[in-house]
């Protein structure tokens, strides 16, 4: 049995394994020379993100699915 340490651990590069496709999903653009995000785009920013982890994961998780 996996420890919690190991299952944060693989959780932790699933989410860096998935990072690139996440924000490819996502399509959010970078903030504009030196304006800052203002505390409810940053939230919005996150709700986003944590909206396309979920797709990038599912859709890896269909893509080595073995039939």
């Amino acid at each position: 049995m996996a420890t919690e340490q190991e299952v944060a651990t693989r959780h932790y590069q699933e989410f860096l394994d998935l990072l690139p496709l996440t924000v490819a999903i996502a399509g959010l653009g970078r903030s504009e020379g030196a304006r800052n995000f203002t505390t409810e785009q940053m939230e919005a920013r996150a709700q986003v993100l944590g909206n396309a982890f979920r797709l990038a994961r599912q859709t890896a998780r269909e893509s080595v699915k073995t039939k």
